[in-house]
């Protein structure tokens, strides 16, 4: 492990333990910011039908983030913080890979594709922010070293990257399952 890896950690972990207001804040949005991501994502899904296009472009994204995280982990192992052990540990956790977060890859992977899509470069901005914050609550709360956080971001660069490089094949793929979900909706509406 690098110094400045440690040094970050530390800046970054230090106050953990020392205010219930901040600790619970930083448990909070470690925790559950990935839901507000989903939560989002199906709202666009059910209440802005004409962006199904890029709500599954931005699921692909999360998808191939999580692959490629698993992918790593398969050949490289660093320990989380709390099985070393260094600093304050707030959320109890299985003893497994740090490297890279998979709620960090997750939730930049989703903010990197929508900032590719004119129509949501302005939600695609504010959602990279709170997956900026989400990764700093999870090395906050003694989850992750800020290197697994920098991954993170690297991994999902490489899964938006290597999707824009394939969009004009998807796009076909997506048409396909937005018909196939627009019957589906259909028969259920028809049905009630």
């Amino acid at each position: 492990m690098t110094d400045l890896n440690l040094a970050l950690f530390y800046i970054i972990n230090g106050p953990a333990g020392k205010s219930p207001v901040l600790d619970t804040a930083a448990i909070f949005t470690a925790n559950y910011l990935l839901y507000i991501f989903l939560i989002y994502l199906a709202y666009l899904w059910f209440a802005r039908s004409k962006y199904r296009q890029e709500i599954l472009f931005a699921g692909y994204a999360a998808i191939l983030g999580l692959g490629l995280n698993f992918i790593i982990t398969l050949f490289y192992f660093h320990p989380r913080p709390f099985m070393i052990p260094v600093g304050t540990l707030l959320i109890a956790h299985a003893p497994e890979t740090s490297f890279p977060s998979d709620h960090t890859t997750f939730m930049f992977a989703v903010s990197l594709m929508f900032l590719t899509f004119k129509d949501f470069r302005s939600k695609g901005a504010v959602l990279f922010v709170l997956a900026f914050i989400g990764g700093l609550a999870r090395v906050y709360a003694g989850l992750h070293f800020p290197m697994d956080i920098a991954g993170s971001l690297v991994v999902a660069l490489i899964s938006v990257g290597l999707l824009s490089f394939l969009k004009q094949y998807l796009v076909h793929v997506n048409q396909v399952l937005i018909v196939y979900f627009g019957i589906i909706e259909d028969r259920c509406t028809k049905g009630n």
